[in-house]
């Protein structure tokens, strides 16, 4: 049986509003998943009454961080310090093998700074805890799957960021991610331009010529199935991604906006590379309705859901090496 650690995330955010909520819509018939929930108690409690949450299943455990005052919609450095020692916890479950996933709720990037956690986020975090050197920051959905050359860093540090040989091992490491977690036996993989019309041809930019096009012949002749360099804003408008199993964008905004266009609610994060199986929802905190009772939990449920997929993949295939 696979052993879930979720973490509280932000506890100033919407994070154990949306995991109360979705441990009680997971069915128990259905999901075949122990899970441990990483919380201060008093915040759950509180969390419990305001939600009015019911039927929290068996299968739930909590591990109890020290008591906390929360401040709902405002990131501070209590807030910061209480997700990290959340991660903490629930990284201490992995090493132990009492846990072999993670879910992480969101956490605010400004409250690790107010905290002095240096780390822009939970994907850099976990690649340097586990010293992976070759992971990806990638985004599930029923629509389509994504998965991005840089992660959070200013638009004009992308350009330096690339290069042939991290793409080439970047998109290697995609097409091992859907053989062996998604199992798709021979995945077709698209992958963008970084620069406004992919370049056309060195005219707004060389990148195109110079690293994305000679890392994707050398993945070709490796027979792994890419296209590309695409525009792309028209590659989303004639909606190409239908015809690709995952689609491997230069920076951020360029694959997320689209991403989150088609499945703000039930999207998920999964932390390609690592050595366990990392899942979040693909939002944020949320601080404007922060402990209002309105928070969608759907991302969650489903981070839970392919968590649990995902693991039990990783099990099987193991078993059978």
């Amino acid at each position: 049986m696979n052993a879930i650690a979720v973490t509280c995330g932000d506890i100033n955010g919407i994070g154990v509003e949306i995991a109360l909520k979705s441990f009680s819509m997971l069915n128990e018939k259905d999901f075949d998943a122990s899970v441990v929930f990483i919380v201060p108690e008093n915040v759950l409690n509180l969390a419990v009454e305001k939600f009015n949450i019911k039927n929290i299943p068996n299968f739930v455990e909590f591990d109890f961080l020290n008591n906390a005052e929360i401040t709902p919609g405002k990131p501070e450095k209590k807030s910061g310090e209480i997700s990290f020692r959340a991660l903490t916890r629930a990284y201490e479950l992995i090493k132990k093998r009492n846990a072999n996933a993670l879910v992480t709720a969101p956490i605010s990037k400004e409250a690790f700074a107010l905290a002095g956690i240096n780390y822009k986020g939970h994907t850099d975090l976990l690649a340097d805890w586990t010293n992976t050197k070759n992971y990806l920051m990638t985004f599930i959905s029923p629509q389509f799957k994504t998965a991005l050359a840089t992660i959070h860093v200013p638009l004009k540090n992308v350009p330096e960021l690339i290069s042939e040989e991290k793409i080439y091992s970047q998109i290697k490491l995609l097409r091992d991610t859907a053989v062996y977690d998604f199992g798709i036996a021979k995945p077709r993989i698209a992958v963008l331009g970084l620069n406004p019309h992919a370049g056309e041809n060195g005219n707004i930019g060389s990148e195109e010529i110079k690293i994305i096009n000679p890392a994707l012949e050398r993945l070709r002749s490796e027979n792994i199935d890419v296209a590309g360099a695409f525009v792309p804003d028209a590659f989303f408008a004639n909606k190409k991604y239908l015809d690709f199993d995952f689609v491997f964008g230069m920076y951020h905004d360029q694959v997320l906006i689209p991403f989150k266009m088609l499945n703000f609610n039930n999207g998920v994060n999964f932390t390609a590379g690592l050595p366990f199986v990392r899942t979040s929802p693909d939002h944020g905190t949320a601080y404007e309705i922060a402990w209002k009772g309105n928070a969608d939990p759907e991302s969650m449920l489903q981070a839970i859901l392919l968590a649990d997929k995902l693991s039990a993949t990783r099990n099987e295939r193991n078993q059978t090496v």
